[in-house]
């Protein structure tokens, strides 16, 4: 009946002892969380999401470079045709790659969970 509450003799609730082994504190161990880990997590975050975003960026930078000089060529300023060929570059990189980022973004979420889960634990 250990960790249960129960009744004395003046019939007021008690909690009665809890086992040592019932005892674990999981704030206790996340303050435990070395330094190292924390920088870890953070790197690795950030270079996951540099490496989701990369074929985005890259696209719309070319795409972006590409208008431009056709833009200066021609004189022509219209704000329409910067916006329309990088939407559907973009469109065109996600079918492309939106498979490798799911799968690199699936990794990444495993692996948070798996630490979560050890630190639970």
């Amino acid at each position: 009946m250990s960790g249960q509450i129960g009744r004395t003799k003046n019939n007021v609730f008690k909690r009665a002892a809890v086992p040592a082994a019932a005892k674990r504190n999981t704030k206790y161990e996340i303050r435990n969380m070395s330094s190292n880990f924390i920088l870890y997590l953070g790197r690795h975050t950030l270079e996951t999401a540099l490496l989701v975003a990369t074929p985005a960026l890259l696209t719309c930078l070319v795409v972006g470079v590409a208008v431009t000089l056709f833009q200066a060529i021609t004189s022509i300023r219209d704000m329409t045709l910067t916006i329309v060929p990088k939407l559907l570059a973009l469109g065109a990189v996600t079918l492309l790659f939106g498979g490798w980022m799911l799968q690199v973004m699936l990794k990444f979420f495993a692996e948070i969970f798996g630490h979560i889960q050890s630190i639970g634990h």
